[in-house]
């Protein structure tokens, strides 16, 4: 089988070196299906790993991306065969599995979901792991008892890749949907994303002595963190939730103890890494059905995975919008 190209991080004396390298189907770590990599997609953890940042890859060498979508070459599990159009989302790569910025990725069956009906492979990766997060999000938001017609859910970092789909998704199934954001200049772009409201980031991350104040939310998708979630938490309606996906404002959140046992507020984790194959599939047979295929090219931005260092400095400095796609063989 011919060489292919893949962006790889080695670790060694200390020093840390990043670049392209031509690579044999032999050198890939072992897994039962081998997939030919079309696509992979840009996400906060890609741009920490890609620039050095620690705190995302664990082992060494390491070939980033999370995310992949492509054709299956070879496979040893009943589960799939050759042909097959097949999507991953973070499940380990990137950390201690070699990720998709490759052009040939392989892995257990256990990580490999089939491309859902109707998605083609791009538009896979324009969801990716942000995506998948929030429509995660999403779902434990209904499970929690989160329905259309009572007060409106806030999404934060709106204009991000999990902040655009969960507003798509919320305003497709009818809720009532205020994005919070730092750029006012994307207001009109979340607006044709479904947003009934676009609100300044400051807005909720403001600070307070008060330990809970009115009640304004029936429910949020938080992939901010810091301030911002201690806000939420202060203004969450009885009974209400937040899922919280993301830590861009930072770990730390100034929050009391009385609006979970005032208000009976929840705080939902969300984990998209270790989630199990029967739920991711459950979770994309979602996004086929409830996110809207034309808002979600209207997030899409296409890159060549040559400017892989560049876009991954650019997403960490809050610079992208929606949901960047990366072209492996580009």
């Amino acid at each position: 089988m011919q060489n292919f190209k893949a962006f790889l991080i080695r670790q060694a004396d200390g020093q840390t070196t990043f670049g392209f390298e031509d690579l044999t189907p032999e050198q890939l770590p072992p897994g039962e299906v081998l997939i030919r990599v079309t696509y992979s997609s840009l996400n906060y953890k890609d741009g920490l790993a890609v620039t050095g940042k620690p705190g995302v890859i664990r082992s060494y060498p390491m070939v980033p991306g999370i995310d992949a979508a492509g054709t299956v070459v070879e496979s040893t599990s009943a589960d799939f065969k050759a042909g097959d159009e097949v999507v991953v989302t973070g499940c380990g790569t990137s950390e201690t599995l070699w990720g998709g910025y490759s052009q040939m990725l392989r892995l257990s069956a256990a990580h490999v979901v089939p491309l859902p009906p109707g998605i083609s492979l791009q538009q896979a990766m324009g969801v990716g792991t942000a995506g998948f997060t929030a429509m995660q999000s999403v779902m434990a938001l209904e499970h929690m008892g989160l329905k259309p017609g009572g007060k409106p859910v806030v999404v934060t970092g709106a204009a991000g890749g999990v902040g655009s789909v969960a507003v798509a998704v919320l305003a497709k199934l009818g809720y009532q949907v205020v994005a919070s954001s730092g750029r006012a200049e994307q207001a009109e772009y979340l607006k044709g994303l479904g947003a009934a409201e676009v609100i300044d980031r400051g807005v909720l991350a403001a600070q307070s002595n008060k330990p809970m104040e009115s009640e304004k939310w029936a429910g949020a998708v938080d992939s901010v963190g810091g301030d911002t979630l201690g806000g939420i938490l202060r203004t969450l309606s009885a009974g209400a939730c937040v899922a919280a996906c993301g830590v861009a404002g930072g770990p730390k959140v100034p929050a009391t103890v009385f609006p979970f046992i005032l208000r009976g507020v929840s705080l939902l984790g969300i984990d998209s890494v270790r989630t199990n194959n029967a739920k991711r599939r459950a979770i994309w047979g979602r996004l086929s059905t409830d996110l809207p295929l034309e808002k979600l090219d209207a997030m899409i931005t296409v890159e060549p995975l040559s400017k892989i260092q560049e876009l991954g400095g650019q997403i960490l400095a809050g610079q992208t919008r929606g949901r960047v796609v990366i072209d492996v063989n580009a």
